[in-house]
């Protein structure tokens, strides 16, 4: 049942959003040089490394590291990349991932290739079976100001909960967040 609802939403999403998403992506070009998206090496589904769709919001040289180890994101940024963060329009492009089966509306967001502490704890804790999420209840609980350990503790509760009502509650608490950019920090 989640899977079809993931190909159902993914697909009316992705028709609803094809011409703002034509948009954004020559925004992007526009502003800054290289393509308009950035395929991010990600940890899936049984720790499988993904190619994850986001509009670019960073120069091309920029290091390929969680943004919060950065020693200064902001001027790695590109003109339009702290609104296309803060709005999250550049994770928009993700539901071609969940449509194609890579990830989920809701689940775990995924890891970078990189962060190997989230993954082994992940991995210790069996969440590594989950298919990652478009949004998920950490994202809801604090985004980017937990901790991995927080993170990992929300994904199991997720885990435990998991149900159709759920991912619905999340997906509308995701919404209201966006609307009103709590939680993010960059």
């Amino acid at each position: 049942m989640k899977r079809l609802i993931d190909i159902m939403l993914s697909t009316l999403l992705l028709l609803m959003l094809s011409i703002p998403m034509v948009v954004i992506g020559l925004a992007v070009r526009l502003t800054s040089t290289g393509p308009a998206i950035h395929w991010s090496k990600r940890i899936g589904r049984f720790n499988k490394v993904i190619a994850m769709p986001k509009f670019r919001t960073m120069h091309i040289d920029s290091p390929d590291i969680a943004t919060h180890l950065m020693d200064d994101p902001k001027k790695y940024l590109t003109p339009i990349g702290s609104f296309l963060r803060k709005t999250s329009l550049d994770e928009v492009p993700q539901l071609w991932s969940v449509f194609l089966g890579d990830m989920s509306l809701v689940g775990p967001r995924p890891a970078l290739f990189n962060q190997h502490d989230l993954v082994t704890l992940r991995t210790n804790n069996a969440l590594h079976k989950l298919r990652p999420g478009l949004t998920g209840l950490a994202q809801i609980k604090g985004r980017d100001h937990l901790s991995i350990e927080d993170k990992v503790d929300y994904d199991l509760q997720y885990n435990r909960k998991k149900c159709t009502l759920f991912d619905m509650y999340i997906l509308l608490i995701t919404l209201k967040k966006i609307f009103t950019k709590s939680d993010i920090s960059h």
